[in-house]
This record gives structure tokens, C-alpha cells and sequence, in this order.
């Protein structure tokens, strides 16, 4: 694995001098070629070369380094308009909604930063193969899965310090640094955003580049295999054309098929750790008949510091990006209650109160990917506040849950 990363970053600086034309590699895979380009994601000048070689003529399908969602919110930008929030907060993945935004603002700012467009070599090799009548074999892993599988991977205690940190580095931030621009040469718009932890925790390394690196060899196996493609051009980041490369000239994936599905499994959490938030209901039940058995006026006690610090806290949540009044008297009614109940929680409570109360407008979803650039924005458009909502009340509710806990306990150690 060292080795492995090393070789990933050492090979990514030599490329980046390389790869604004466009870094070339042909490998034959039995009676099949497949071309590899490594590109820049934030230069023309790989839009361009990827232009002149499916002009040529000499290939017969167009490989690209994107999963279904990146290509359909490319093709169809209106799509975050389409979103229905009702379904994304009911479905819990208002997680997921935020980290793609926040990684779409990343990518944003980085356009304005240079003047250019990230990605453009992706969005050209998808417009002239349809042009040219070739198929686009979409390549890349589900962005979902990557990132669960990151998070699955890593401890817990690093999980938080993670998406904390990502969330901040790109919103906080109105400015994009050099060494940012020079990692999105080196790779795309992921291993930029996380490549400060990724060089230095071998949990994010091997789902974010290893894991990627083989899925896309074993997708180029598969499809040459059932379509049987002459030649294949492969239009990935420089940073992964080392890795590619040495898969498929070492043949060491005899089963696309089986590989593709084993990247694509979702790390099952340890079968205790679902249990945990049991256990603390139950000691906190606990809790509270200990104290009313010994003293009214203690269970009282406990009773109040749970309301009080619980319904506090999810409400503050909310306070702090100005939800709506009713809002912040939701959380902090349903905060003590849904605590007690893993199966729900206040964030959803607070989010469809929001929502229902302040629907986004038009204007909201249309200015989606711009607001999401800054911190300011994600305060003022009503899409990005109520993702923030449900995510900074949850926040709070966990938090109460451990502070209420400890004064439940302190409280009968005193009597």
C-alpha cells in the first residue's frame, strides 16, 4: 500500500507537466486496444486533445472517467432543479445531497478562480462521440459508493474530523490556493478535495484511488468483452493512467464481472454498533427511574436537563442558520422526544417544517450550484438552509444525548 501511494503521487507530479496536451498510453488486452489519456480536469488544452482523437477516426467506443450521477448532472444541468426534498429528507440522504453540493462548489470555484471550465475534456468527449456516433462507456464508480465506502473504512472517531473538514475547506474558503488548482491537474475534483487526508490515511487512499483505479480497468475489461471493441479510447485523469495501466497489462482481473460487483458492496456496519443507540435509550430510561425512585424532585431534575439541553441545543442548530421560528420551536420540542426513538430523528421534523414553511422557489434550485460556492449562499438560498437544518439540528440532538447523559449520571452519583 505505501508503495502504491507513492507511486500514485510521485507519477501524478511527473504528469502534470505533461498532461495539458494529454498524456497517451495503448494497451493491448488480448485482440483488443485500449488508448489511455490521461488529462488535466482543468485544462482546454485536454479538451482539445481529446477532440483531435475522436476525430481520427480510429476508435470505435469513447471511455470516460465519470459514474451515472456525474454524467447525468452533465448532460442534464437542470437536474438539482428537479430534486424533491420531500423524498430527499424522508429517504435520509441529505448527507449525501450536501457532500455533492459541497463538492460541486469546490469544482465552482475553481472555474471562476482560472476562468475555465473543470471537466470541459469530459463534456467534449461525450458531445463529439455522440457526434461521431461511438458509445460512452461510463466507467467510473458511483460517486455514493466511493464515498460510503470511505466512510465505512475509516474508524469513527475520524468520520467527523472528515466530512467537518471537507465541508469547511470548501465553503468556508471564497478563494481557491495554487496547490488546490495543481491537485485538480494532477486528478479530479475527489481526490483534490480529499487529497489532504488521503496522503496521509490509508482508509481514504484505497476506496478513493486503488479501488477507482481497478474498477475502471475491470469496466474496460467487461465492456471490450461484450462488445468486442476494436480499439477503446479511455479518457481518465492522469493520476489514475499509472494504476490503470498496470492492471491491465498484468491481467490480474480474470473476472470483471465478479471485481465490479465486490467494489460496488456497501461495508455493512459491525453488527453491535447498530445496537448502540439502544443501549443508550435504555440508559437513559434507566437513568430516569433511578432518580424518580429515589426522589421526585431528582427525576424532575434529570427530566429538565434533558429537555432543556436537548431541545437547547437542536434548536440552536437552527437558530443558527435562521431557520423559520416555528422551525427552532420544532426542534426543540421534538429533539427530547425522537432521542428516544432511533428510528427517527429531529432533523427530519425540522426539515419538512422548513420546507413546508418556506418552500424553495424557483430562483432557489436555479441558483443552486452558484449559492452552494459560498457560506454566505448556503445561509441565504432556502435549499442549501434546509439541508443545514436537518443536518445542524441532528448535530445537536447527538450532542445533547451525550451532555443530558452525563448530567442523568452525574446527577445520580450526587444523590
Amino acid at each position: 500500500m505505501p508503495e502504491l501511494k507513492q507511486e500514485y503521487l510521485d507519477s501524478s507530479i511527473q504528469n502534470t507537466h505533461r498532461v495539458e496536451t494529454g498524456l497517451l498510453k495503448t494497451i493491448e488486452v488480448g485482440s483488443h486496444k485500449i488508448t489511455l489519456l490521461g488529462t488535466a480536469h482543468v485544462s482546454q488544452a485536454s479538451a482539445d486533445k481529446v477532440k483531435e482523437l475522436i476525430a481520427t477516426g480510429e476508435f470505435d467506443a469513447v471511455a470516460i472517467e465519470l459514474c451515472p450521477s456525474r454524467h447525468n448532472a452533465i448532460v442534464n444541468p437542470d437536474l438539482l432543479s428537479q430534486m424533491d426534498l420531500f423524498q430527499i429528507i424522508r429517504k435520509g440522504q441529505v448527507s449525501m445531497v450536501a457532500a455533492s453540493l459541497a463538492l460541486g462548489a469546490f469544482q465552482q470555484r475553481t472555474a471562476e478562480k482560472l476562468g475555465i471550465e473543470p471537466g470541459a475534456e469530459m463534456k467534449t468527449a461525450i458531445k463529439d462521440a455522440a457526434a461521431a456516433k461511438l458509445p460512452v462507456l461510463l466507467i467510473d464508480r458511483e460517486i455514493g459508493i466511493t464515498l460510503k465506502r470511505i466512510y465505512h473504512q475509516m474508524p469513527w472517531w475520524r468520520r467527523v474530523e472528515l466530512y467537518g473538514g471537507l465541508l469547511t475547506s470548501i465553503m468556508s474558503r471564497e478563494t481557491v490556493s495554487a496547490e488546490e488548482i495543481e491537485r485538480l491537474k494532477e486528478g479530479d475534483v475527489l481526490e483534490s478535495a480529499f487529497s489532504q487526508f488521503a496522503e496521509n490515511q490509508k482508509h481514504l487512499f484505497k476506496p478513493l484511488i486503488n479501488e477507482r483505479d481497478e474498477y475502471m480497468s475491470a469496466r474496460l475489461l467487461k465492456e471490450n468483452a461484450e462488445n468486442h471493441y476494436k480499439h477503446t479510447l479511455a479518457v481518465v485523469g492522469a493520476g489514475h493512467m499509472k494504476g490503470i495501466e498496470r492492471i491491465l497489462k498484468s491481467a490480474s482481473i480474470p473476472d470483471p464481472d465478479k471485481t465490479i460487483q465486490q467494489l460496488d458492496v456497501i461495508p455493512k456496519s459491525i453488527s453491535w454498533f447498530k445496537f448502540f443507540p439502544w443501549v443508550i435509550v435504555v440508559l437513559v430510561l434507566t437513568g430516569f427511574t433511578i432518580g424518580f425512585m429515589r426522589s421526585p424532585d431528582i427525576g424532575m431534575a434529570m427530566l429538565t436537563d434533558w429537555i432543556l439541553i436537548h431541545g437547547g441545543l437542536s434548536a440552536l442548530g437552527a437558530a443558527v442558520v435562521l431557520a423559520h421560528p416555528l422551525t427552532i420551536l420544532t426542534a426543540f420540542l421534538a429533539s427530547p422526544i425522537t432521542s428516544l426513538d432511533p428510528m427517527t430523528g429531529v432533523g427530519m421534523f425540522a426539515a419538512f417544517v422548513e420546507t413546508y414553511l418556506r418552500k424553495p422557489k424557483v430562483i432557489d434550485f436555479s441558483r443552486l450550484r452558484s449559492d452552494a460556492t459560498s457560506l454566505k449562499g448556503w445561509w441565504q438560498n432556502r435549499v442549501t438552509r434546509i439541508l443545514l437544518i436537518f443536518i445542524l439540528t441532528s448535530i445537536g440532538s447527538a450532542l445533547g444525548t451525550y451532555i443530558a447523559g452525563y448530567k442523568i449520571f452525574e446527577r445520580i452519583v450526587d444523590s
